[in-house]
């Protein structure tokens, strides 16, 4: 068979392999971040500052039950654990009271139950940061774990250097076994190592309240959560993207520092929490937005390339789209499966294409219909 190329495939396949480049530099530019930041030495066993770790918590009574003892046995010198009790109406209060009277280090406040602001996780964060004794603030969720008891240690090395002020670290879901679990999953390490590639190379642009880290004196300087109040999301993504620079952000994305927490099990909770997030996406400054647009934007116009390719090319086009096709999985499958190894997470098969597809489509929906939805008070 003779090896022959039209204009028409010349054009198609020209496109198509430019789309490829800007998709292998993405990948090994930011999404390899997990690899090459493994750390040779172990911790500084005497960089150890005194830390406040922050949990806010609304109606958690079950999670704290089943996770609150994870943090308050970490293995560090100096830290307490600040629980903002968020107006919960279930047995949250008595949990942490119970709690208080075995840990010397565990600290409790509240939101008053009348407070009257669009977003009570902000208010609550606020409390727990003028709470707080020590300098350096370590976030969580009540219904997270961490992976270690050195979570604390792990976390407060992204201060070794002196010029960091916030650190980014990675908050995990735990597998079950269902088909949005393995999607909630494969979303969650994508945007990871995303916004921590992007960080490591001096575009920090967000993090997750699961795992972040900052000083007390950085959010006070930058006044708080004041300009974002009017959000009712945001109190981590949003507040990094304000106040973090290519100096003053770092990372810490080793296995010991992951925290696991469980996710969605409705399809209408998953997408719920995904239209919260993506709300505020809107509202990160434009050279953030940019260069988070680029990526599905040249996904997309690929797959569509390849299905061009398919309709009006010639069968030597189609072989060459295939191999195109193919590299870019193998290094999607390489990329995002060592990742999720040396995170602990389980390994992905072919069925990435999939969520490769899907996901980009269902973020697209949830920002056209946005505008058309009421959103809800809490976070």
């Amino acid at each position: 068979m003779t090896f022959v190329l039209t204009y028409i495939d010349y054009g198609l396949l020209a496109a198509l392999l430019l789309m490829l480049c800007y998709q292998c530099y993405f990948y090994l530019r930011y999404m390899t971040v997990v690899s090459r930041k493994q750390r040779k030495n172990p911790p500084n066993k005497y960089f150890t500052p005194k830390v406040s770790v922050i949990v806010c918590a609304r109606n958690e009574q079950t999670n704290l039950q089943d996770y609150l003892h994870t943090l308050l046995t970490q293995d560090y010198p100096c830290y307490e654990v600040i629980v903002v009790n968020d107006g919960s109406e279930d047995d949250t209060q008595l949990i942490l009271e119970r709690y208080a009277q075995q840990c010397n280090h565990l600290y409790i406040t509240f939101v008053p139950k009348d407070a009257r602001v669009i977003s009570s996780k902000k208010l609550a964060l606020t409390i727990g940061v003028k709470a707080a004794n020590y300098d350096y603030i370590l976030l969580t969720d009540a219904d997270c774990r961490p992976e270690s008891p050195y979570w604390i240690r792990e976390m407060v090395q992204g201060f070794a250097n002196e010029q960091t002020e916030v650190v980014l670290g990675y908050g995990a879901y735990f597998e079950k076994k269902s088909l949005l679990s393995r999607l909630i999953n494969y979303d969650t390490l994508f945007i990871g190592l995303q916004y921590l590639g992007m960080a490591a190379a001096g575009h920090p642009y967000m993090g997750v309240g699961r795992n972040l880290a900052y000083k007390k004196e950085t959010f006070f300087r930058n006044n708080g959560f004041r300009g974002l109040l009017g959000e009712r999301a945001g109190d981590d993504d949003l507040f990094v993207n304000k106040v973090t620079t290519k100096r003053n952000t770092n990372i810490v994305c080793s296995k010991e520092s992951v925290t696991w927490s469980a996710p969605k099990t409705t399809w209408s909770e998953w997408l719920h929490q995904k239209r919260r997030h993506l709300s505020v996406s809107p509202h990160y400054k434009s050279q953030s937005k940019l260069r988070l647009g680029i990526e599905p934007m040249t996904r997309g116009l690929f797959y569509a390339l390849l299905i061009a390719v398919a309709v009006m090319g010639s069968f030597w086009a189609l072989v060459i789209a295939a191999a195109a096709c193919c590299l870019r999985l193998v290094m999607q499958l390489c990329v995002i499966n060592t990742a999720a190894h040396r995170l602990g997470g389980r390994l992905f098969g072919i069925e990435i294409v999939a969520y490769d597809i899907a996901l980009p489509l269902i973020s697209l929906w949830i920002l056209l219909t946005q505008r058309f939805r009421k959103q809800p008070i809490y976070w």
